[in-house]
């Protein structure tokens, strides 16, 4: 066991690093110039999105893109994403952290990087022994998983989903409002809410989920999580809820939260379940 979990990380620390737009990206977000790291792995003014991707030593077919969070300020690629790689390597799992553009007004950026990034695994799909894709995220990172979930089409569309205190809703009373700003504007019609509200959109082509947070988020109500597990049961979609007592917000894959084990113990065996 502690020979293969050495391998597991020795793998995962020897990422590739691939551009998303190798042509250039279709739309742009309007920021220009170099990316910033505001504090230590917490990336501003991304302008060249890219994948980093952590082969494992012996892949078992499937494969993760992760959307860390960071509220469309920017992304904490630290917790909620780079971190992850030796255990998801030590599954078998080809793990890939995605560095996403922010919206600055241009509310289908992120989305499209997202996209984009399943269409690239979809091509990598023979090379890197690919059977099966999963789409991830943290907190806002969890919406733009869940928008690709439940949008997606074709050769952007991931077989299962996993979220992590996610935020779904854009209604008011719901939503995490700075997040919703940065997406949407200052001030949204009711229409628009409802558009890019994903509770509202769950459909029974919706692939499974696995969603868990902390039942003392102040950040991200966990009503958003409920309400899109209740959405996933309408319509007849396979779904697991794990909501912990205490851990906050932005738990990732902290060692100081109390439940990681618990919470990665029920996500191993629910990836097993994937069929």
């Amino acid at each position: 066991i502690i020979v293969s979990l050495v391998t597991a990380i020795s793998f995962a620390q020897q990422p590739v690093e691939l551009p998303l737009w190798p042509d250039g990206a279709p739309n742009s977000s309007g920021l220009t110039g170099e990316e910033q790291e505001t504090r230590p792995h917490f990336v501003t003014n991304v302008t060249h999105p890219t994948l980093t991707v952590y082969h494992p030593e012996k892949p078992n077919g499937m494969a993760i893109i992760m959307c860390p969070g960071g509220g469309y300020r920017g992304l904490g690629m630290d917790g909620e994403g780079y971190d992850m790689a030796p255990w998801f390597c030590g599954q078998g799992i080809t793990y890939i952290v995605l560095k996403y553009r922010m919206p600055n007004g241009h509310r289908e950026v992120p989305l499209d990087d997202v996209r984009q990034g399943l269409r690239i695994l979809h091509n990598y799909s023979e090379e890197w022994k690919i059977t099966k894709v999963g789409v991830m995220g943290a907190s806002i990172g969890g919406y733009i998983a869940g928008h690709a979930a439940i949008f997606g089409v074709d050769d952007a569309r991931p077989d299962f989903q996993i979220l992590l205190y996610p935020v779904i809703s854009m209604l008011p009373h719901l939503t995490h409002l700075k997040s919703r700003e940065r997406l949407l504007g200052a001030n949204p019609t009711h229409e628009e809410e409802e558009a890019f509200s994903l509770e509202l959109h769950v459909n029974s082509l919706t692939p499974p989920a696995f969603i868990a947070l902390a039942s003392d988020d102040e950040a991200v109500s966990p009503e958003n999580s409920v309400l899109y597990y209740l959405a996933l049961l309408k319509n007849k979609v396979s779904a697991s809820l794990h909501i912990y007592p205490k851990g906050g917000h932005s738990f990732g894959f902290r060692d100081n939260f109390v439940y990681k084990r618990q919470w990665t113990d029920e996500l191993e065996k629910w990836l097993s379940t994937i069929e």
